[in-house]
């Protein structure tokens, strides 16, 4: 007599690979028709969103909106919070309190906490679980529990074209020039120069540009080289073979 349990395995597989499938389509579904964008923006009402930014579902925390504005073609990854204001339904006066430049990237997971002036500058692109915050607990008061004390707000503002890693803080009253480079990881205070590398906490530069020297100290390895326009597929696929990049002879 064959094993009951064995006897019904193909069909058991079979519909645990039908409701895989299922569920796996549904969930595209769902991302798709709960991300936000300028045309279907769902419950949120920001005071802007740009053509072709895009919120991906499902998002983190989202509040005072009104004084949010997003650029055009920035791309939000999945539960990236964005709140302006210290709690919902405040009256922040007539001025925007977080904008975001066009082309602006926000990994997934990441925090923008704007109790005052957050701006981020246009292609700036951040790694998942960056937390960019305009308030700090206050600790004045020995006596008092922390999260008791009024906190302190400063304005952040983050300059076009930086990068800055996964797992970066950006602390209130922060701003970083044009070109940052963040390393993973950094805790930032303070002014960053443009075109500075910085690492660490807190964060300090460990590389610059000289217009004159190039960058200091000198890079350790030598830039990428573009992938020309009109490579073909047969070109890209013997550059990604491993040994040395073929020359102008091999072509």
């Amino acid at each position: 007599m064959p094993n009951n349990r064995n006897a019904f395995s193909p069909l058991a597989a079979w519909r645990r690979r039908v409701l895989s499938r299922a569920v796996h389509h549904g969930w595209r579904r769902v991302r798709e028709w709960g991300a936000v964008t300028a045309e279907h923006p769902g419950g949120l009402r920001f005071g802007r969103i740009g053509d072709g930014t895009r919120l991906a579902f499902p998002q983190g925390t989202v509040f005072g909106e009104k004084w949010i504005e997003l650029g055009a073609h920035c791309v939000i990854g999945e539960q990236v919070t964005l709140t302006a204001g210290l709690m919902p339904d405040l009256d922040l006066g007539p001025e925007p309190i977080l904008t975001l430049g066009d082309g602006v990237v926000l990994g997934r997971g990441s925090h923008v906490v704007a109790d005052t002036r957050v701006a981020i500058g246009s292609d700036t692109y951040c790694g998942p679980y960056v937390y960019i915050t305009s308030t700090n607990h206050s600790y004045d008061d020995p006596h008092e529990p922390i999260g008791r004390q009024w906190p302190r707000m400063e304005p952040v503002a983050i300059g076009p074209g930086c990068w800055i890693g996964t797992g970066s803080v950006i602390l209130p009253g922060a701003t970083l020039g044009r070109n940052v480079v963040v390393a993973a990881g950094a805790v930032v205070r303070g002014h960053v120069p443009d075109h500075a590398v910085v690492a660490g906490a807190p964060a300090r530069v460990v590389r610059s540009w000289d217009p004159e020297k190039g960058w200091q100290p000198p890079l350790r390895t030598p830039a990428p080289v573009p992938i020309p326009a009109d490579a073909t597929p047969e070109q890209l696929l013997a550059l990604a073979e491993p040994g040395e990049t073929p020359g102008p002879s091999a072509r």
